[in-house]
């Protein structure tokens, strides 16, 4: 079976992309959508997740829990503690991502937020306190279209179900 640079088959792209629509799907009825035995199913799913390229997770819809704000949050940090910025930032519960970024901004962050008054208390009373931070940049999220959670196997992995 021929595989894609990365190293996927047609059978492991199915996969993938079967369950990114539903996790929960069982390997016999993933088996049986895509023609394979479930069996292969559970082997490939087992070697996909060895090799780091899925894991099997359960993820929380914040809205659903009363946090209807969401911001993504840029942070301008002195240079010599952009780590250990990232560090404090990373264990702030409001907090869903956290990466360094290149450019005019250092941090990037999205946080979910019960009101603006909780965003705006975060920013000046939690953030703006973190030593290395010299500037932030808030942008409030009215509607995201589509979430990092729906991200699908490119084009390259395999023809489209």
């Amino acid at each position: 079976m021929p595989s894609t640079p990365n190293g996927l088959n047609p059978t492991d792209a199915a996969i993938i992309r079967l369950l990114v629509q539903d996790g929960r799907l069982s390997a016999s009825e993933i088996g049986r959508q895509i023609g394979v035995s479930p069996r292969t199913v559970r082997h490939r799913i087992e070697q996909l997740r060895e090799r780091g390229i899925i894991r099997v997770v359960t993820f929380v819809n914040p809205r659903a829990l009363g946090y209807t704000i969401t911001a993504d949050i840029f942070c301008e940090v002195e240079m010599a503690q952009v780590e250990t910025v990232a560090q404090q930032v990373m264990r702030f519960p409001q907090v869903s991502y956290v990466a360094c970024s290149i450019g005019d901004q250092d941090l990037s962050l999205q946080a979910y937020f019960e009101s603006t008054e909780a965003l705006y208390n975060f920013t000046t009373q939690k953030l703006a306190q973190i030593p290395g931070i010299r500037k932030i940049r808030t942008v409030v999220v009215p509607k995201v279209l589509k979430s990092v959670y729906e991200w699908q196997l490119p084009q390259w992995a395999g023809p489209d179900e």
